[in-house]
Order: structure tokens, then sequence, then C-alpha cells
């Protein structure tokens, strides 16, 4: 069995376990990260993108508000690409009244969080799209953050700083001996082989899915599974982030993301055997819908792009009836303290937020068992593209108005624009003077080119479509992939040998949007989705591209039999590992 070795192995590539990975290297420990999808495929990239001000918790949870407000300072000069200061309202409707108005501007005092009371008219002139029947408004310093740019750009600085990123690598055991825990055995998802990594500390940051790490140890944890559906609008709605003011409820908060806006969430309780099962029902459409109208009235005459799901990773101390009176706290556990298991480390909970914090924590444990005295350096290091060019500013809600701008360069605003908001300053990698070829456009709803693609491709560890949606956000805009598809996937293809794995890819692609559209089938979204299935099928002949059944395919996606391929020879390994017995 191969084997590797590393001083910290880190299960979990979402913003949690990417921030962990990039605390790592900094520190100058050798790290390698294990993840059994594409970085970002879990809770990170499915929630609604809120740089929370701590506000939403002022009133339940005011430990959890003064991490959040914290937090929100640091994101915004560390990540500035990644992060859009657009600030928010929390309004209060005739049926609020205005009670809960003055517990929450109490509540964002007591946390360390700027309000400003403003009157209906006030709010409607900064928010035009907010109900004009709203009696009462205040305005915090809420804004948007991009969870793939973030989760992205934190394993850019780890690699470069000497860390291994290892996705389409599932963690199937623990190799414990005599009370410490030595690595992890994996499984490559993609070849099926089974291979190990030696090293002094193991830090599971798997999120919702750290039980399942815990319990190769024979250890447990009271998680509550909180799964929240979302709805994704055809356009940019409104300009500010706008909650409702009120104790936490479904569809209470609408947030503006690069093109689109985004209403959300529910919350429902859901066991844990159901993680990689989830689907968004008719009537939680129907509830965010009718909730979120009460938002933005315009929402009842605005196209649905797309539904989704995910899951908050609650730990739960008092047994909590309910996913939304837990604590959003985050949750560190050393198991040589708790457990008399040395070496390895739990971080949980929390929210994404404080993936940064919740790594620095995380990080000092293991630092101190590994004897390294050096410094987080986190909240002030900027992570790479974070250093924006000066004349392109802040982005906050007034320069999105005015558009952003490569400095310098001949490139269209709408093109080089686009890169910048995305990638910040090394746009510059692919951004290219002198090659139309390069900076062709290949996705028209976000305008990406063909250099970003290529940068992702090269760069940022993209292997399928899905992963370069995720990097780049190809294929997220209002035709969802329709054209974009085809062209990314000949982008993909040409920088690979095995192009039956990228045509793999291309079918995965199409099916996982066809996922998120499947609960919204109506009125414009019908004709679009009958729109996409003619232009893919009838003019593109999408079904007609048969993989070559002769030659074998390279699994992209998780296979159905992975018990048998990769975790029955894990437990075969672990039963004859007599030093485990001991």
């Amino acid at each position: 069995m191969r084997r590797l070795e590393a001083d910290v192995v880190v299960i979990g590539g979402g913003a949690t376990g990417a921030s962990v990975f990039r605390d790592c290297c900094l520190r100058g420990m050798h790290t390698i990260l294990v993840e059994r999808g594409d970085i970002a495929s879990g809770t990170t990239g499915r929630n609604h993108g809120l740089l929370h001000s701590g506000a939403r918790y002022a009133v339940t949870d005011g430990h959890s508000a003064r991490e959040c407000i914290e937090e929100n300072r640091t994101l915004k000069k560390i990540a500035g690409h990644c992060v859009e200061e657009t600030d928010g309202l929390f309004i209060s409707l005739p049926e609020d009244g205005l009670d809960f108005q003055k517990q929450f501007v109490d509540g964002c005092a007591s946390a360390g969080i700027e309000t400003q009371v403003l009157t209906p008219e006030e709010a409607i002139r900064l928010e035009p799209s907010v109900n004009p029947d709203l009696i009462g408004a205040v305005r915090i310093p809420d804004g948007t953050i991009d969870p793939f740019r973030l989760t992205s750009a934190s394993i850019l600085d780890a690699r470069e700083h000497g860390g291994t990123l290892l996705n389409y690598t599932k963690a199937v055991g623990l190799i414990i001996r005599l009370g410490y825990v030595q690595g992890v055995r994996c499984c490559d998802m993609r070849t099926g082989e089974m291979f190990e990594i030696y090293s002094r500390q193991v830090i599971n940051a798997s999120g919702a899915w750290c039980h399942e790490v815990m319990e190769y140890a024979d250890l447990s944890v009271d998680m509550y599974h909180s799964r929240g559906a979302l709805l994704i609008m055809g356009y940019r709605m409104n300009s500010m982030v706008i909650n409702r003011c009120r104790k936490p409820g479904d569809a209470d908060i609408l947030v503006p993301g690069d093109t689109v806006s985004v209403i959300g969430t529910t919350s429902t309780h859901v066991e844990k055997d159901q993680l990689d099962n989830l689907e968004v029902t008719e009537d939680e459409v129907r509830v965010l819908l009718a909730e979120g109208s009460k938002l933005a009235p315009s929402m009842m005459d605005t196209r649905i792009l797309r539904a989704y799901c995910g899951v908050r990773p609650l730990v739960s101390e008092t047994n909590s009836s309910g996913g939304r009176s837990i604590s959003r706290g985050l949750v560190a556990i050393d198991h040589a303290e708790k457990d008399a298991l040395n070496g390895l480390i739990t971080i949980t909970g929390g929210k994404l937020m404080t993936c940064r914090l919740m790594a620095e924590v995380a990080t000092d444990m293991a630092a101190r068992h590994l004897g390294v005295t050096k410094p987080c350096e986190t909240a002030k290091r900027a992570l790479p593209g974070a250093n924006l060019p000066e004349a392109m500013g802040r982005k906050t809600r007034e320069a999105r108005k005015t558009g952003y701008s490569l400095p310098g360069s001949s490139i269209p605003n709408s093109v080089a624009g686009s890169a910048v908001y995305r990638h910040g300053d090394r746009a510059r990698n692919f951004m290219k003077e002198d090659s139309n070829w390069n900076n062709a456009v290949v996705c028209e709803c976000e305008v990406v080119t063909r250099g970003e693609i290529l940068y992702a491709i090269d760069k940022l560890n993209a292997r399928t479509l899905s992963d370069l949606r995720r990097r780049t956000r190809v294929g997220m805009g209002p035709c969802q992939g329709e054209m974009c598809a085809c062209r990314v996937a000949g982008l993909l293809a040409s920088s690979r040998e095995d192009g039956e794995v990228v045509l793999d890819s291309l079918h995965d692609f199409v099916d996982e949007r066809w996922k998120g559209v499947r609960p919204i089938l109506w009125g414009d979204a019908l004709r679009e989705a009958e729109f996409s299935y003619w232009v893919q099928e009838g003019l593109l002949g999408l079904s007609s591209l048969q993989k070559d059944e002769a030659k074998p395919l390279l699994e992209i996606q998780e296979p159905e039999s992975e018990e048998t391929q990769c975790e029955q020879e894990a437990k075969q390994t672990a039963q004859k590992d007599t030093h485990h017995e001991a």
C-alpha cells in the first residue's frame, strides 16, 4: 500500500478545512488536505453567501454575534476579492410590530455591532426593492461573501506554501496504534486505489460529516443536522441584504450575490444517513416564495433559477428540540484531553463567517502538540488576490454601479471587470492584452473567458465542469450552462488526455443543473428548461455523445459500490492491525 507522510492531515475541503490547511502551512507544518469530492462541494457551497454582521444572532446568541462581527471586519481586510460590502437592512412589517426592534438594537449594541435606525422612507430610498409596507428598519454592516472564492483562495495560499491537496480522496479509516492516531487510510475515488498517510496530527474538519470520522475511532458527538432550503432568483433584485426583524424564522433573509439574489432559508431536522440525499420539496418552495415576497414583493413575478439545500452542522449540548435554538458557536475538541486519544482534533459547528477563527483554534491545538511556536498570521495576512488594484478600491454597492476595471489595461471593462471581481489582482495571471483568444468569452451570463477557465484548471486544481463552476461561476447565471457547458467541456478536453472523463463530467454537470431546476418547473422556469433541452439535444446533440463502453471510464463521483471498493478494504486492513487491538 502506497504511503505518504506529513505533519498534519486535514480531513474536509470546505471553508473550515481549507482555512485549517492554510493556517498549518503558514506556520511551517507539512500538511495534506483530503476531501472526498471537490472543495466547497458540501455545506460550504450550499448557503446564501451572507457576510454576517452577527446581527441575526444579537438577541438569541450574543457570543456568536460577537464572533461574527469580529470576523466580518477581518474578512473585509484579508479577503476583499471575496467580499462585497453591501450593508443590510432589518425591516419590521406591520405583522411584526416594533417591539422586537428595540431588543434587536440593544442586542447589537451589546455585541459591538453598529446600527442605524431608519424611517421607512429612508429605507426605501436606500433599497427600492424593499417592501413599501414596512414600518421600521435598522441598517447594519452585513455584506456578501463568495464561499467558493474564499475556499479556493485559502487552498491556493496553502499550496503555494508547500501544502498538498488531495481532492476526490476519501478518508476511510484512522490508523490507531497504542492509543495514538498516527494517520489516515484513504481511497482515491477516481481509481479506487487505497493508500495511507502517516502524520503526527489529524484534524477532522468535515463539518456535518464529522461524526463519520469520529466513528472510525469509536467516538461520537451529539450533533443536530439542520437542513435548510434556498432559492436562487433570476437576477440581482436587491443591492442590500434584506432581513426580517423578528425572531429567526423561515425565509427571513434575501441576499444579493454577484448576478443573482438568494432567498433563504428553512430549517428542518435531517437524519445523518440522509446527508447525501437532500432534495428541496414543493412545500419548501411555496414557503420561501410566500414569506420571501414579504421582504421584496417583486419576487412573486421573478423567475426562479434553481432550488438547493444544505445542512448546518450544529452541536447540541442541551438536547434542543429545534435547530434554530442551538448555538452557532464553534466546537473544538482535542481528543487527547477529552478521550485520551492522542493525535486527533475535531473542529465543527460554527458557520462560514467564522471559518478562519475555527481554523486558528484547531491549528493552535495541533501546534501545541507538535511544539510549533509560530503564531497565527491569518487574521492579518491577505489571501491570494485580495491585494486589489488601488484604482478599484473596495467592493461596495456604489462601486458595483460604476463597474470595475483593470488599471492600465485596454481590455473592455465588461471582461476585465468580471475577472478582477472574482480573482482580484490574480486576474493579471490570465488577462492578456495581446490575446484575443485568451480573452474570448465562453460564458456570457457571468462573463467568464477562456483564459480564466484555463487558469482554474492549471492553478486552482479544477478537474471537472462542476469544479470549474465552483472556481469561476461558469454555468451559474440565468442560462444555467445552456450553451457554455459544451464550450467549457471542449476547453477541459483540450487540456487533458482522458476525453471520456470530460464527457462523463459534462453529463454530470447537466444532470446536476437539472436537479436544481426540477423543484421549480413552472412558468418561466419551465419554458427555459424546455429551451435548454432543445438547445443541448437538438442543436448540440448532447445525448448522442455516447461514452465508448469498450474503454474504462475514470469515476468522477463516488460510485454506488463505494462500500465494497473502499470501506470494506479499509475494514479488512483495520482488522489485521493488531496494534489497534492492543
